[in-house]
């Protein structure tokens, strides 16, 4: 349902020079049947030889001929009809900028609003966005983002973070940094959230995202002294953030699919983390009282089985 939404919103642009580019990823779901039956000679489809990973079939976008432009969207997201007209305009009103982005709103599954992205600047540098990011003044998803192809190609495409988690962070800073970022005003997509969108990833493979994350910040801070202030400034409230995020993750998965993480562990890390990015800090892991709640709860064994049970009977949020 959600492929052929995202098709046909994206076929009826009012800017209709383009082509679509399909990575299939041997689909059985007679998904490339009905995209061969529309017949328009502006899709192309590479299909692959074998069932690939996300990294894998992702990773194929840099090897593939392109336009000179290029944007990237899942399967579930929606462009508006003058996406491309607009971000056509903000090209030509920032030749010189290397990312383009345009405001946004989430939509649930059944298409409903949800919210609207937060407010952007017009321009913003690499520090600047990074600042953003970090400080979460900023909403960055895959979606809605378009630059030069060469550019995309020369960084080697989306850097392969386990199930690409984190992996945009990284690739929109690092084009942005070539230029600058450049963001239209008006609202031309919609980015899909799940109750499942970060859950379906194996919680071993989210931490070994969040880690090599760390690992491109520190590269950034060693190397870049903009970036360094930006990261030292801001590098505590986000790992702060996201440590909490993973923590209450974490204490929701049963041991055995832990590969030995546990909250105390991970929080050990955090704090490591913090110190390797903003040396002196004094960032306490434990001084949210949710986080200090799922190390008690994680420490022992009932109070994991009891805790597991009553979210499979009230899975709703329970502290923030």
């Amino acid at each position: 349902m959600y492929v052929r939404e995202c098709i046909n919103a994206i076929l009826a642009q009012t800017l209709d020079d383009f082509n679509l580019i399909i990575l299939d990823n041997c689909s059985t779901d007679g998904t490339t049947e009905w995209i061969e039956s529309l017949n328009d000679g502006r899709i192309v489809c590479h299909r692959s030889s074998a069932s690939l990973s996300i990294e894998e079939n992702w990773g194929r976008i840099k090897d593939i001929p392109k336009n000179e432009y290029m944007t990237m969207i899942g399967h579930d997201d929606i462009l508006e009809r003058d996406y491309l007209a607009v971000m056509d305009a903000l090209i030509r009103k920032h030749p010189d900028a290397s990312l383009y982005q345009t405001h946004f709103r989430y939509i649930d599954p059944k298409g409903s609003t949800i919210r609207l992205c937060k407010p952007m600047d017009e321009q913003q540098t690499a520090s600047e966005l990074t600042a953003f990011i970090l400080s979460g003044m900023t909403d960055i998803m895959g979606t809605g983002f378009l630059m030069r192809s060469a550019d995309y190609d020369r960084l080697g495409g989306l850097p392969p973070y386990p199930n690409l988690l984190f992996a945009d962070f990284e690739l929109w800073i690092e084009l942005t940094r070539i230029g600058y970022k450049a963001t239209a005003m008006e609202e031309c997509f919609c980015f899909r959230l799940h109750q499942s969108t970060t859950s379906v990833s194996p919680n071993i493979k989210y931490h070994e995202a969040f880690e090599r994350l760390i690992d491109y910040l520190g590269t950034l801070k060693r190397n870049d002294p903009l970036m360094d202030n930006v990261i030292r400034r801001y590098a505590v409230q986000f790992i702060e953030s996201y440590s909490k995020g993973l923590a209450h993750r974490l204490l929701r998965t049963p041991a055995p699919r832990r590969s030995g993480l546990t909250v105390e562990k991970l929080l050990t890390r955090s704090a490591q983390y913090a110190m390797l990015l903003a040396p002196g800090n004094n960032y306490d892991p434990y001084r949210r009282f949710s986080v200090k709640l799922a190390g008690v709860i994680d420490r022992y064994w009932l109070s994991r089985r009891l805790f597991l049970l009553f979210k499979s009977l009230y899975p709703h949020p329970l502290y923030s």
